[in-house]
């Protein structure tokens, strides 16, 4: 770490994570072992990053989000307050015997979000999900399959109710078929069979 990291006092970081240059961890954060941040990430209040969790650049993970290993998120994610990223498929404090589980009687499993993404407040992402680039998933939402590149979702459990745009505002269909447009930036987008891509220009 260099001196372009601020960590603050309270703030918990594992001596063996990797931070990028002009990284915040902000008040009473866990930063685990072997975490890989990616530059001008911050980490807000009471969040915890996982063992092993690895950050793009530009992530912002907002107060009390819980960031389960092996999650891993690529550049710019937005994970808002009070997110959870699950990592046991098959929770149990126990095993059938009556033995309290150790580290050995399960294998994590991760959460994935790619470039861009948004996952609102409070929702929970069921691993193991892929949440598709420049997706949004709504406040509360609990998502327990892949979620398409652009998508829009909602719910419980999360279904798509629309498209968003890399400016993150929703989609608004334009008169020709399977276009989208960008109410922000005018730019278009195409679907075709179910997925969603930026037109070439």
């Amino acid at each position: 770490m260099t001196e372009s990291v601020r960590i603050v006092d309270s703030a918990d970081v594992s001596p063996n994570a990797v931070i990028g240059d002009g990284s915040s961890i902000w008040h009473l954060a866990q930063v685990r072992e072997d975490v890989r941040m990616g530059v001008n990430c911050i980490v807000g209040r009471g969040a915890y990053i996982g063992t092993g969790v690895v950050m793009g650049d530009n992530c912002k993970v907002q107060n009390y989000a819980l960031v389960y290993e092996p999650a891993k998120l690529g550049d710019g994610v937005f994970i808002g307050p009070a997110v959870v990223l699950t990592n046991d498929t098959y929770p149990r404090a126990i095993n059938p015997d009556g033995s309290l589980k150790s580290a050995h009687d399960w294998e994590p499993v991760g959460v994935t979000i790619e470039r861009g993404a948004s996952i609102g407040a409070r929702a929970t992402c069921v691993a193991p999900v892929t949440i598709g680039a420049w997706a949004t998933v709504a406040a509360g939402a609990v998502v327990v399959k892949n979620v398409p590149a652009y998508a829009l979702v909602a719910g419980v459990p999360a279904r798509r109710i629309g498209w968003v745009g890399e400016s993150g505002h929703p989609l608004t269909p334009s008169d020709a078929d399977g276009v989208w447009i960008c109410p922000a930036s005018g730019t278009r987008y195409i679907e075709n069979d179910g997925a969603l891509s930026k037109e070439n220009v």
